[in-house]
């Protein structure tokens, strides 16, 4: 009768399986997914507020608050308008493109070389090294921004869109390189070795067996990139030139002298968040698997 025991029952679940059953018993379970509804919600009522506020005439937005709305409904399109008619808005969002775009690409590219050595690549140091890299997150970008701005002048690169990549990079590479990391060691040896096998060097597995199965955890990182370098100010009032400032730095001056143009912000901040938010649910779900992937190890 022992005999006609299936293997699978018979076999002793590993840590890891372990560990996937109770995360899945827990996230099951009925007060977890109303504390899930209970903070969607609570997270969703400022947007929401935001969004009704951006359609509300000036006159009715400084005399009430939006959930007025409900009970004296009017509503514009002025606003959007004027935010649209000013012409450093529109110059600013096309800097923002070009901005963003070269500062998710460069720190991916890097990161995925860095990522594939200290994974596969022997060499003296390599655990001491990665470990530092690691630690690199914790430091803060504002004891950066002097000693950076420092050695920009002295290269001459102030006053470019240079200064900005360059600055995003730097501080995108730990944690880029991190994530990347942990995804490749998920990687099963045994296709690196058939690969070895076979008489591939590294960059033939780097790019034949390695990048089909990383796109998961490059578009993760490339989704958390393009929104923190979208939605950043600090870098561009650090670094960028009044001609290359991003649309955060427009917006912020936007309510115009003595803020007598508040109104205006709440439109300004959804013209700059329409790219962000067709990029983040377009490639979601890469998002999710990327960040669990890289964040779990087995």
């Amino acid at each position: 009768m022992s005999a006609s025991i299936p293997v699978e029952k018979a076999r002793k679940l590993t840590r890891k399986e372990k560990r996937e059953i109770d995360s899945k018993n827990r996230l099951a379970s009925p007060v977890a997914s109303l504390m899930a509804v209970v903070i969607a919600v609570f997270w969703t009522i400022p947007t929401a507020g935001l969004l009704i506020t951006s359609f509300r005439p000036s006159s009715d937005v400084r005399r009430t608050g939006w959930w007025t709305v409900f009970v004296d409904p009017g509503f514009t399109l002025k606003n959007y308008a004027d935010v649209l008619t000013t012409s450093n808005v529109t110059n600013s969002f096309f800097n923002s493109i070009i901005i963003t775009i070269p500062a998710v690409v460069i720190p991916i590219l890097l990161a995925l070389l860095a990522a594939y050595a200290f994974a596969w690549i022997d060499f003296k140091g390599r655990t001491f090294l990665f470990a530092f890299v690691f630690a690199l997150q914790v430091v803060p970008i504002q004891v950066t921004l002097i000693p950076l701005l420092t050695q920009y002048v002295s290269w001459g690169l102030a006053n470019t869109y240079w200064t900005v990549w360059l600055s995003h990079t730097i501080f995108a590479l730990p944690l880029a390189i991190y994530l990347l990391h942990n995804f490749m060691k998920e990687i099963p040896r045994s296709l690196i070795e058939a690969a070895r096998v076979d008489g591939a060097g590294h960059v033939r597995i780097f790019f034949q067996v390695m990048m089909p199965l990383l796109v998961p955890a490059i578009a993760s990182f490339a989704i958390f990139q393009f929104l923190w370098v979208w939605n950043d100010l600090l870098v561009a009032l650090t670094f960028s030139a009044p001609e290359y400032m991003p649309i955060t730095a427009v917006l912020a001056a936007l309510s115009g002298s003595y803020g007598s143009r508040w109104y205006l912000l709440a439109a300004g901040a959804f013209v700059a968040m329409v790219v962000p938010l067709i990029v983040f649910l377009s490639l979601q779900r890469y998002f999710v698997r990327g960040m669990l992937a890289g964040g779990v190890k087995g």
